[in-house]
């Protein structure tokens, strides 16, 4: 990329830290600014149009340029651009919405908490653990169970509870009282000759043994995501999730459902929980929510969190915890007509309807040299790609995502795979270009590397 001077990549690489970025090649390369949005596609300041096959950031539902969400924010700005929700005060978009999330809640729920992020959610997740166990007089039930390759945020307490080394290294995570245990990926955790069925059994056994390790009257909660989506696009094994069920009532001990990518959608059903058959105590939700319109994110807890929280804040006084936008009225209205269109449209049933030939399609190029494994459910997958001499691992992933880019299609790479989650208005004709591209490129990059 040529850079002019004073333009906007000049610009951004004088003044701007990103996210997730090595700094230094952003200095010497600069970045991709994109312009606009419409529907599936972006495009850049070029003008060179792009399919969005991540959605951004595995959260814009129901596309870009919505012309809906433009209006329901204009209209709440005009009325009440900003109110808080502390020191019982509100507002009615967050009671709205809040009323909207508790009658969608695939298991029954007692309250709405609102964050800005899925990573503040999950970080209050834990912070109303604690809080709960010492409600209940259990000070010393504190300890939260996550999973390797389970993503949960960026804070230092989600960041603690993501199971991935680059949100460690560097930062002195994670905290004390956070635990890993097995990830659900078969391919790669199962032992010679273990059964999908015997792998499951293990990965229960081995969060049991943790447990017991640990002492059960010292764990408070396990975390998970419904389907992994930042640590690869990791799909359970069938009777995963009822197996760890299973141990999680044995020991009194809390679930909650990281659905901040699952949610709304993405699995074919409106939640992840829906389609794994969990039983969660919390849920954290956000991305799809608004679309990502406005930052906006949300916990729903049951009845069995929710009132040792409601004792405890009557012994101490308050609840002392709040963010100045929790609830913001403005994200609340776009959030809640985002809800409105996901329905309208049945965009959830664009999902099932599209999910075989998605699914076809993506298992379709584990056929290709380059390939090692196919997986995903709904319209969320992802392709691994093998190891090849002279290339460390996680060094394929990006070089393949920038040939993806340049054809015009917006992948993400997660180390060696290459993760797709596009809109749920996608159509037929959009998903095969997707794939179309995605083949050619592979057929391009094993030239290029001699691997055809």
């Amino acid at each position: 990329m040529t850079v002019q001077p004073n333009s906007v990549e000049a610009r951004d690489q004088a003044y701007q830290l990103h996210s997730y970025t090595n700094a230094r090649a952003l200095e010497r390369d600069g970045a991709l600014v994109i312009d606009r949005g419409e529907g599936v596609y972006v495009y850049d300041n070029s003008g060179k149009r792009y399919i969005e096959a991540m959605s951004g950031l595995w959260s814009v539902a129901v596309g870009f340029g919505e012309q809906r969400l433009v209006d329901a924010a204009v209209r709440q700005m005009s009325i009440l651009p900003y109110y808080h929700t502390f020191t019982g005060r509100t507002h009615g978009p967050s009671v709205d919405l809040a009323e909207k999330l508790i009658q969608m809640a695939p298991v029954p729920m007692s309250k709405v908490y609102f964050t800005n992020s899925g990573s503040e959610a999950n970080d209050t997740a834990m912070k109303m653990v604690w809080y709960r166990s010492n409600a209940l007089g259990k000070p010393e039930k504190k300890k939260i169970i996550s999973r390797v390759k389970g993503y949960h945020g960026v804070t230092i307490a989600s960041a603690s509870l993501t199971g991935l080394p680059n949100n460690h290294r560097s930062f002195d995570l994670p905290l004390s009282n956070i635990l890993h245990t097995t990830c659900p990926h078969y391919r790669v955790f199962a032992q010679e000759g273990e059964t999908e069925e015997e792998f499951v059994a293990r990965c229960a056994g081995d969060l049991e043994d943790l447990i017991l390790k640990e002492g059960p009257e010292t764990v408070a909660a396990f975390i998970g995501e419904p389907v992994m989506g930042a640590g690869g696009v990791i799909v359970p094994p069938p009777g995963y999730w009822d197996a760890i069920q299973v141990v999680l009532r044995k020991y009194d001990i809390l679930l909650i459902a990281d659905e901040v990518i699952c949610g709304f959608g993405r699995t074919g059903e409106m939640f992840g929980t829906t389609t794994f058959g969990l039983q969660p105590d919390i849920i954290t939700v956000s991305k799809q929510l608004s679309s990502s319109y406005q930052p906006i994110s949300a916990l729903l807890i049951n009845e069995r969190v929710y009132a040792p929280l409601a004792d405890e804040s009557a012994k101490i006084g308050t609840f002392g915890h709040g963010f100045t936008a929790s609830g913001h009225p403005v994200a609340a209205a776009v959030a809640l007509e985002n809800l409105a269109i996901i329905e309208e449209r049945d965009l959830v049933g664009n999902v099932r309807e599209l999910s075989p030939l998605f699914m076809k399609r993506l298992k379709a190029m584990e056929a290709h040299p380059l390939a090692v494994e196919a997986r995903g459910v709904g319209l969320i997958g992802a392709l691994e790609l093998h190891s090849r001499d002279g290339f460390a691992a996680g060094q394929l992933g990006p070089k393949f995502a920038a040939l993806m880019l340049d054809k015009g299609v917006i992948g993400r790479a997660i180390g060696d795979s290459i993760a797709l989650c596009p809109p749920l208005i996608v159509d037929e004709q959009q998903i095969n270009t997707i794939f179309d591209t995605f083949e050619a490129s592979l057929d391009a990059f094993a030239k290029e590397i001699g691997a055809d």
